[in-house]
Order: C-alpha cells, then structure tokens, then sequence
C-alpha cells in the first residue's frame, strides 16, 4: 500500500504556499481510499450540507472556506507542539452529498465518518448545519458505544421539533441522547444564551443530567473553571466535541446563520478546545455553521474554526506526548 502521507512529500507540496495546489485541510495529503487510512491518526472530513438549516442557509460552503483558511504549518506558539508533524493528519474529502436529500446525506455523512472511525483514525468533520452531528457522533458510538460530549454553542439544539420538522439542524442532541448514541450525566453545553430553547426542552435536559453552562456563567466563573469541571464530568469516557461556531460573539464571528450577541471570545475558546483535547479521550469532533457568504467579512469565521481544529490537533499531540 501506498504511503499518503510519503507520497505527498515526494512532491514537494508541503512548502507550498497556501493558495496553490490541491484544496486540502492545512496543505494535509488527500486520500478517499479507506485503505490508505491505516496508521492515519486523525482525518478530516467534509459534510457540506445545509437542508436543515432553519434561518440563514449557505454553509454548505462552510468545509471549503475552513479548508482555504489554513496557514503555514509549525509549532503552536504557546504550546510549543506541532500537532500537524506529531500526528499523521490526512483530509478524508467530502461525504457523497447532494442537495435536497438531508436524509441520503446524513447516511452518506455516517458512512464516510465510519470508515475513518473503523480504520481506528479520529474523525475532524467541518460542517455544514449543526445537524451533521447526528450522522457523525452516530457513527462514533457505533464504534465506542455511548460517548460523552462537550458541546459549545448558544443553542441546545435539543429540539424535539423546529417549525413542526423532527430532524432539523436544532434538533440532533435531542435525537442522539434519546437514542443512547450520547451519555446525557457526561454531556456538557458551554456558552449558551439568547432566546431558545424554552423551559419545556430545559426541563428534558435537566431530567437526563445534562450540564448547561450559559455565558453568565463563563463570564462570572471563567473559562478556566468552566473547563475544569467539565473534564470532570466528562471523565475518562470516550469524548466527542462539538463546536457550533455561534458560540462566539458576533464581533469573532460574523459569518453563521443564526448569530447571537454576548457571546464567546475566539482566545477563550481556542483555549478550551485545545484544552479539553490534551486532557480527554476524544474520539470525534465537528466543527459546524461556517457561512462564508452571510457577510464580507466571513472570512474571519472560517478563519477561527480552522484555527479551533488546529488546537484540537495540539491538543490531541499533547495528550499523546503525556501518554507515551
């Protein structure tokens, strides 16, 4: 079998700027043979979908301005640990998605993070509407059984319904707790705020032990001890992160279809994910609602979602370090 990783450093494209050559996360090698993931550690996977969204479409963009987001490869700053040399890191491609069929996609969604999941690789997806977590963490526990989460957002996205539809972008954690796929005692919601859910999705949550922290209580606490006592809860159980860009202020992130005020810092939670993935047993992430066309400046949003993937990639090289 083929090398990706060797072969593309027979080319050379490593050095290459940014805006040349193959569009792949971090100048990463491309592969989609699920033969060519073996000994692969962490795969980047495209789920550019966006049927479900229930206000502003246009993420299905969201995967490729992630990936056009990159910078030069190196160690992290303040870490000092190069993530992207410690780790054998390919992009996977997209899932087989089309317009108009949520139902076909999220079974292309599934099957595609499976395949990396069953080569024994941590599966990255870039999304898409938060509702790709359903098909992606679905595939995790498939493979590790009822994970934990740590999910930063302003929404629950516990929905039973939104507008009447059962499956929509603010509806895949209620879906993926109620059919076992996650452990709602170790499932942790950081950052939200604003106008929805209600009381009657508040309760459901609180009935299943889910932990929510709201930005009153990161701002009065910090996201330092916000942090502390979700390891905590999540413990040494499996973990899947799951990061919905509209946890961060506005200010951070202009470019996502259902934006809030008073959110997040880009440093707090560059910081946390990072974090969390030096100090967990995460097997899976998603980042999600990057809508690189809501605004001039959406750049910026992409930008910070490629770099909340970086700091995973740090922290899953940290942890491996401190494991060794």
């Amino acid at each position: 079998m083929i090398d990706p990783l060797e072969r593309w450093k027979e080319t050379g494209l490593p050095d290459k700027p940014d805006y040349a050559g193959l569009l792949t996360f971090a100048g990463m090698p491309y592969t989609h043979d699920p033969a060519e993931l073996e000994g692969v550690d962490v795969a980047i996977v495209g789920a550019p979908v966006d049927d479900l969204t229930s206000d502003r479409p246009g993420t299905r963009y969201g995967p490729r301005a992630i990936r056009a987001a990159g910078c030069p490869p190196g160690p992290h700053l303040e870490a000092r640990v190069d993530g992207l040399a410690e780790l054998r890191v390919v992009d996977f491609g997209d899932a087989p998605v089309v317009p108009a069929d949520p139902a076909g996609n999220h079974a292309a969604i599934e099957r595609t993070v499976g395949q990396v999941v069953a080569a024994g690789a941590i599966p990255i997806v870039l999304g898409g509407d938060h509702s790709v977590a359903e098909p992606d963490i679905r595939a995790v526990a498939s493979a590790h059984g009822p994970v934990a989460l740590v999910h930063f957002d302003t929404h629950t996205d516990t929905g039973e319904e939104v507008f009447g539809v059962e499956i929509s972008h603010g509806t895949p954690m209620y879906r993926l707790v109620r059919d076992g796929h996650v452990d709602g005692a170790r499932y942790v919601q950081i950052g939200l705020r604003g106008y929805w859910p209600g009381e009657k999705e508040l309760q459901w949550q609180a009935e299943r032990g889910i932990t929510s922290f709201f930005m009153h209580d990161v701002r009065d606490r910090g996201i330092g001890a916000i942090v502390e006592e979700t390891i905590s809860i999540v413990g040494e159980k499996p973990v899947f992160l799951s990061v919905d860009v509209d946890v961060l202020d506005p200010a951070f992130a202009p470019g996502t279809g259902t934006p809030e005020p008073g959110g997040m810092t880009s440093g707090d939670l560059l910081w946390a994910c990072r974090e969390i993935a030096s100090r967990t047993r995460l097997v899976g992430m998603d980042v999600v609602e990057v809508l690189p066309t809501a605004v001039a400046s959406a750049d910026v949003t992409a930008l910070v979602a490629e770099r909340v993937v970086r700091e995973v990639l740090t922290g899953i090289a940290l942890r491996r370090r401190a494991t060794q």
